[in-house]
């Protein structure tokens, strides 16, 4: 009995590499839009699963490989970088979904108490004008930048990425002008939960 040799088969006969064997053999990119051609179908199917809207899913997938190309986080070694963009797709569809649901619940709470339903009394409607006037005057003691990026938050729905795009700021300067904003406001308002 003889032993045989294997050779490797020939280009012509190897299948094509799948998406996977491509991002495990070449897992760094040369320009984003090598990456986005790349991943971008998986990532964007990926988005709009979790979306459920075509504009939120593009706007979504138009973040990830934004963040990705700016904080060069990605470690090679870790695992190819489709399943690295998939799980920061993830994490900031969560998020967005997060944020969504509660902007809607604040937005809820504060139309019912501003806007309370028919026949109320005379006592509640006492206390929903003073509690009107209140947020009202702690909206104007606080900065006027912390107040424009509130007032684009939960008047207008805006993201925070949007709010960011629209005053030509930093996302990390919106962020902490909200949540500024927001616990000197808390802090303004505490005394009158706890009234009786």
């Amino acid at each position: 009995m003889g032993l045989f040799r294997l050779r490797p088969a020939s280009p012509a006969l190897r299948p094509a590499p799948s998406l996977g064997e491509r991002l495990m053999a070449c897992p760094s990119y040369d320009s984003l839009e090598e990456l986005y051609d790349a991943c971008g179908g998986p990532v964007y199917r990926l988005a709009l699963r979790l979306c459920r809207s075509a504009q939120e899913a593009e706007d979504l997938c138009h973040d990830v490989f934004l963040r990705y190309w700016q904080q060069g986080r990605y470690d090679p070694s870790r695992g190819p970088v489709l399943a690295y963009l998939l799980l920061m797709t993830r994490s900031m569809a969560l998020n967005r979904l997060s944020q969504r649901k509660n902007r809607w619940d604040l937005l809820q709470r504060w139309s019912h108490q501003l806007f309370p339903a028919a026949g109320t009394s005379p006592q509640e409607a006492a206390e929903d004008d003073e509690l009107a006037v209140r947020v009202k005057e702690a909206l104007g003691s606080i900065s006027a930048d912390q107040r424009q990026v509130l007032e684009l938050a939960y008047y207008e729905g805006l993201s925070q990425s949007a709010i960011g795009e629209r005053l030509q700021l930093p996302l990390g300067t919106v962020k902490t002008r909200s949540r500024q904003g927001l616990i000197r406001l808390r802090a303004l308002l505490f005394d009158y939960r706890n009234e009786p």
